[in-house]
């Protein structure tokens, strides 16, 4: 991953179109006209050795030709030119190129990457539209149509897909601060792009149009860093059977890529419009805090309609407070509805419209208001649109939405919501639908905050034993355990198991089974088959040895009958389990060949395929996205109870999910395992039946996980020169208040000499990024002191960000001011270049203001030197060379 030579692609000072063509009607032809249309204030060169101009400009024969050096080509020739072209350009100091021609080869896609990589130059495409700037002026593409300048980006990997959306937004003057086809992603990709835009101020919100992602890590750990600093928005193609089986065999792939999604903080959406209709409503920076509408109308069908829609998307309606329908009996006729939608009758004035608001704004038990209007001869619709500002609260707080019907006389109204910042839409579906956005995108930013450590509550000995039954497996050829090997490892890691037995054949059967007291289920051991009750291989409620005898030997003809080819090795035995209020749940994890380990969640049985009910997480988890897990399905209002049946123990069953995240990031040798059923009542979980398929561990087993866990094996502690001991770990965004806490006890130098400036308080976009953070690519170590009152114990924090290749980093350190003089900083510095050195990072650097003496002297004492000064002598950068530096003494 890297941004380097990014500034050639987005800013360049020069380009060059190679392949421009005066022929009309190709891709050549359009190029040349879109650039040189464009706007661009640069120089722009085409290179064609048959023509002698270009859009009435003088045509170079060749690279070489050119007068001065093209910071950005673009390339439309045919493909066994392009690695050749390539080389050139390198050779003559371009740093990036956007490579249009289609039907590059693998071969010939390889030969491109080595002649750009001597030279450090970026690539975009093969078989891309191109690449748009309308800021800059850059319309490098042979799309049909200029976009407008806006702050929208847009990435698509599909290039029909962008110019359809290009011309969509053509026609409601939606602007774009850059539109990217990705093409064959032969370099740059979308976490390429990501990591770019996170960081570009001209860019408000990200749109994505993804039909498939390479290198997980590096997608997730650029969209995480991405949707903290502002809205993502996705569009995945491949949510039907078109879009393939994952792996695990009851997942879609398109599950798997829905589950990154969320745990991204991203916002999915499924249609063209909708992710401009999402953009917009996110862009207005409103924020709710659940699901409850209130729906005020002139008109009970569409209040109807509105919640009718509400329900559908997952929503609810607001109960309004006995205050509140009090207040609004005062002021509305005695036939409103007297419920929620909030029908104020259709000769509704601007005057009942804001009385029924400023009653409606009173109520707790509300997420949101939206009021909706539809088109009457008795009232005028601006008078409503009037009373609906005027009595809307400042703060935002509840938001409201509006929905004015019709076209005629509803676009003067939308267009003065739209000025006055409250958002506005043509029909109460999307209206809903732009609640339930703010509701979606808030649980995901909530997802994205959980940093879980993977393993915290597994026993060390646990590990070993279920280690021990999947090596002894694998030594033996074996690709899947037994149901006794299989439970054996749940048991290993915490997972309630019920007892079972192994017998060869049914006379040791019965013998194991007069061993437990009452009635067994037998099963056939056969690794082979995955659905023992569809050949017969489950017999339930057996009551004495001799049934159990019986019962074994028709179980093996039936089985043979309808499976003549598996193995059979005997039987399983174990209690029979009666729990009738029980709900049977399916739990599980599988290996995504994109996104590596997945947690799956749902409606187990025998129905678990027909029924369909089921979800996905990426590990590692924590008990709250354990939870959101299994809120997400139907058969969670089960476990919830219903009638005389009491409520499933929540706790347990997420302790469950918990534990096989764990399973999986520390037992890469495990394909696929699923319990099913897991039984789950008041009384806690028992799983009844397991299977677990296994594999040598792949080569990348360290790198397997899309998302890093909480690095829980860097906390320690450090002991500073007056014996006080600190503890030190890495930071979680729960810190966030208690990092503001120790910004506001520094002085206000301190503050400027670590910031570059005054700062009176630290604003809650910065806390919540300097807090919010994803351990692949950033590490902050917090040092604290335990002896202080909680929310004030941060004493001190050393900061580390890498870049996206992983080569250097740069630092940043603030000790509490009433820490000075301790031999924290040092402490801290310490551990910072122990951390910079295990990640086998080449260069840390840090900016530091020239009046600094402390640290400079610090840095210096620690092994830095002075690489650079600012041009006014403001700052200097000091670097460690980390190769060069000596691992310190244990």
């Amino acid at each position: 991953m890297t941004t380097r030579n990014f500034d050639a692609l987005f800013e360049p000072k020069s380009i060059a179109v190679i392949g421009a063509s005066n022929q009309p009607q190709t891709v050549g032809a359009v190029l040349a006209r879109n650039l040189f249309a464009g706007g661009f204030q640069g120089a722009i060169m085409a290179v064609n050795p048959h023509e002698t101009a270009i859009q009435s400009t003088f045509a170079y024969r060749s690279v070489a030709e050119l007068p001065v050096r093209p910071d950005l080509a673009v390339i439309a020739t045919p493909p066994p030119s392009i690695p050749g072209l390539i080389a050139e350009l390198g050779e003559k100091g371009c740093r990036a190129a956007v490579v249009v021609t289609a039907d590059v080869d693998k071969d010939l896609s390889a030969a491109m990457l080595q002649a750009a990589r001597p030279h450090l130059m970026r690539i975009v495409g093969p078989n891309c539209v191109g690449f748009m700037s309308p800021r800059r002026g850059i319309n490098a593409s042979f799309a049909h149509i200029a976009p407008k300048a806006g702050d929208i980006a847009f990435l698509s990997q599909s290039g029909a897909v962008l110019t359809s959306v290009l011309d969509w937004a053509a026609a409601r003057q939606l602007g774009f601060s850059h539109i990217i086809s990705l093409g064959e992603m032969s370099d740059v990709d979308l976490g390429d792009l990501l990591d770019y835009l996170a960081q570009d101020e001209a860019t408000r919100s990200i749109l994505l149009y993804v039909e498939s992602v390479k290198l997980a890590r590096k997608f997730m750990t650029a969209a995480r860093i991405a949707a903290r600093a502002k809205p993502v928005l996705v569009v995945k193609s491949g949510r039907g059977r078109a879009g393939g089986p994952s792996s695990g065999t009851l997942a879609s792939a398109d599950a798997v890529y829905d589950a990154a999604f969320r745990r991204a903080g991203m916002l999915r959406v499924f249609e063209v419009r909708e992710v401009f209709e999402a953009a917009e409503t996110l862009a207005t920076r409103l924020t709710v805090r659940g699901d409850r509408l209130t729906i005020l109308t002139n008109g009970g069908g569409v209040g109807v309609l509105a919640a009718d829609a509400l329900e559908a998307w997952g929503g609810r309606l607001a109960t309004l407070a006995p205050e509140v329908v009090e207040a609004l009996d005062a002021c509305l006729p005695q036939t409103w509805s007297h419920a929620n939608p909030v029908n104020i009758l259709r000769d509704a004035s601007g005057e009942r419209y804001g009385a029924a608001l400023r009653a409606l704004l009173k109520n707790r038990g509300q997420d949101a208001i939206l009021a909706i209007n539809c088109p009457t001869g008795v009232v005028a619709p601006d008078e409503a649109v009037e009373a609906v500002l005027a009595a809307a609260p400042a703060s935002r707080t509840p938001p409201i939405l509006t929905c004015w019907l019709g076209e005629a006389t509803a676009n003067l109204a939308r267009r003065r919501f739209a000025v006055a910042g409250v958002p506005s839409y043509e029909t109460p579906d999307e209206a809903v639908r732009a609640f339930m956005h703010l509701v979606d995108y808030r649980k995901n930013q909530e997802l994205l905050r959980e940093t879980p450590s993977a393993g915290a509550e597994i026993d060390p000995q646990g590990r070993k034993d279920a280690r021990a039954v999947v090596e002894h497996a694998l030594s033996e050829g074996r690709s899947v355990l037994s149901e006794p090997e299989a439970k054996a490892v749940l048991a290993a890691y915490g997972v309630p198991v019920v007892m079972t037995l192994t017998a060869r054949d049914p006379a040791q059967a019965a013998e194991v089974a007069r061993s437990i007291l009452g009635p067994v289920a037998l099963k056939i051991l056969a690794p082979g088959i995955i659905h023992k009750s569809d050949v017969h291989g489950v017999r339930l409620d057996l009551r004495s040895p001799e049934e159990v005898e019986a019962a074994a030997r028709d179980m093996l003809i039936e089985v043979r009958a309808r499976a003549p080819d598996a193995r059979l090795l005997g039987f399983s035995v174990q209690e029979m389990i009666t729990r009738r209020s029980a709900r049977e749940l399916i739990v599980g994890v599988f290996e995504d060949e994109v996104f590596g380990p997945v947690v799956m969640f749902g409606h187990g049985g025998t129905a678990v395929e027909v029924l369909g009910d089921r979800v996905l997480g990426l590990p590692p988890l924590n008990s709250v996205l354990a939870g959101e897990m299994i809120d997400r399905t139907k058969v969670a209002k089960l476990l919830a109870g219903y009638r005389d049946v009491p409520p499933a123990a929540r706790d347990a069953i997420v302790d469950v999910l918990v534990r096989l995240a764990d399973l999986a990031i520390e037992l890469p040798e495990i394909a696929e395992l699923d319990i099913n059923p897991l039984l789950a009542d008041d009384k806690g979980v028992l799983a009844l039946d397991a299977r677990v398929v296994v594999r040598p561990a792949p080569a990348n087993a360290g790198r397997r996980l899309a998302i890093r866990p909480y690095p829980a094996e860097l906390e320690t502690e450090i002991t500073l020169a007056n014996g006080l001991r600190l503890a030190l770990r890495p930071i979680r965004p729960q810190d966030e208040p208690s990092l503001v806490a120790m910004v506001e006890r520094c002085t206000p130098e301190d503050i400027r000499l670590r910031f570059f400036g005054a700062m009176k308080s630290v604003p809650h976009t910065l806390a919540a990024r300097l807090s919010q953070i994803d351990y692949d690519r950033e590490m902050a170590l917090l040092a604290i002191d335990p002896a202080a009152e909680a929310g004030h114990d941060i004493v001190g924090v050393v900061r580390l960000f890498a870049d996206p290749d992983n080569i250097s980093a740069e630092y940043a350190i603030l000790v509490r001011s009433d820490f000075h003089g301790q031999g924290l900083g040092h402490a801290l510095m310490e551990q910072m270049l122990a951390y910079a050195r295990d990640r086998e990072l080449t260069t840390v650097f840090g900016e530091v203001l020239t009046e600094n003496r402390k640290m400079l002297d610090l840095a210096r004492e620690l092994g830095a030197r002075v690489v650079s000064r600012s041009a006014p002598d403001r700052s200097v950068r000091v670097a460690f060379d980390i190769r060069s530096l000596s691992a310190p003494p244990d």
